[in-house]
């Protein structure tokens, strides 16, 4: 007898004690719980090392305590990223014509704890490591792209908090009908917008480079940044369609009982 989305559902509630739309809470509070912990360490890493080892990129201590850094990262982001979408991709559900109610609404609630987990990256991304940027640039010469908080911030925290992102438009479009039947637009824009921060880092460091060595935050070359930033306001969209469509499950499920 073949097992339906309805029998998960009953197999998972029955071997937990949460309510079967929260089933996947203890993974978020997990990801949550080790995003924190990589974050605080990281910022612990600069206060320790950045100012005594971070301003001269020509010294050796640089190399050790800053570039080594930097390829640790890419190897992790590598790894993150082609194991998270690979892992969506691969086990995504072949089968959303047959999904029952229950699971689809289960799967409402995980995708927001996704865009949860993808938020809280963007907000330590663009909080107390891209502000501090600012101040750094002030003090001390930028004598190479890769300073202590630039490894930290472009080649760290935007790529984590894009593959995040990712992850969530992934899991959309694998799992849940309404996304896999087109491209949600407020879903993609949420997605796309941070994102293209990343790209005008590329366009802002060479800009600081050539034009001029300040860090005001209201140059044009800064706007990219601001419009990036905006289209996260579509994650208002993803909230209306998702409601929308929890309402139409719940009728369905009362129609049922």
């Amino acid at each position: 007898m073949a097992t339906t989305s309805e029998d998960i559902v009953s197999t998972q509630e029955n071997s937990s004690s949460l309510p079967w739309y929260l089933i996947d809470i203890p993974k978020y509070l997990k990801g949550f719980g080790l995003l924190t912990v990589i974050y605080v360490s990281l910022r612990l890493y600069q206060g320790a090392f950045a100012v005594e080892h971070g301003l001269d990129s020509t010294e050796p201590a640089f190399e050790q305590y800053w570039m080594r850094l930097f390829y640790i990262e890419m190897v992790i982001i590598a790894a993150v990223a082609s194991g998270f979408w690979g892992y969506l991709w691969l086990s995504r559900d072949r089968q959303l014509d047959q999904l029952e109610p229950k699971e689809e609404i289960r799967r409402y609630f995980t995708l927001t704890m996704w865009i949860s987990i993808y938020t809280f990256a963007v907000y330590w991304a663009g909080s107390y490591f891209a502000e501090q940027d600012n101040s750094w640039h002030q003090v001390a010469i930028r004598d190479t792209p890769f300073t202590a908080n630039h490894i930290i911030e472009f080649y760290f925290n935007f790529p984590l908090y894009v593959i995040l992102g990712g992850c969530a438009w992934l899991y959309a479009r694998t799992r849940l009908p309404l996304y896999a039947k087109g491209i949600s637009l407020p879903l993609t824009l949420a997605v796309f917008g941070p994102f293209m921060i990343l790209v005008s880092v590329g366009f802002n460091e060479w800009g600081h480079t050539f034009w001029f060595r300040e860090e005001f935050f209201a140059a044009p070359i800064h706007w990219g940044f601001v419009i990036g930033v905006w289209f996260a306001l579509g994650v208002g969209g993803i909230l209306l369609q998702g409601v929308t469509r929890l309402i139409e499950l719940l009728d369905q499920i009362e129609d049922v009982e």
